[in-house]
């Protein structure tokens, strides 16, 4: 009984993949998803700021620029308060 355990999960971690990573950074706010063909698959690569940009890269390859959908634009800065101090009476 143990031994058909064993080697029903040894089969099973055999065929397992590796699970993908997010492929999107969302520190940029476009990707280059670029097509491999159907045996290599796709790559997404987000490390560009702007579509222009992306389109340079993706020029003349099977690709196209898309917006991170996963985009997070930094917190904007936090609105400074003026400090009104007491006037001497004159």
């Amino acid at each position: 009984m143990r031994l058909k355990f064993f080697a029903i999960a040894a089969f099973a971690v055999a065929l397992a993949r590796s699970a993908a990573g997010q492929a999107y950074d969302p520190n940029y706010p476009v990707c280059l998803h670029l097509y491999n063909g159907p045996m290599a698959g796709d790559h997404i690569d987000c490390s560009y700021t702007s579509i222009p940009q992306c389109q340079a890269t993706a020029s003349g390859l099977s690709a196209m620029c898309i917006v991170n959908p996963f985009f997070a634009p930094p917190p904007p800065l936090p609105e400074r308060r003026v400090r009104r101090g007491r006037h001497p009476v004159q």
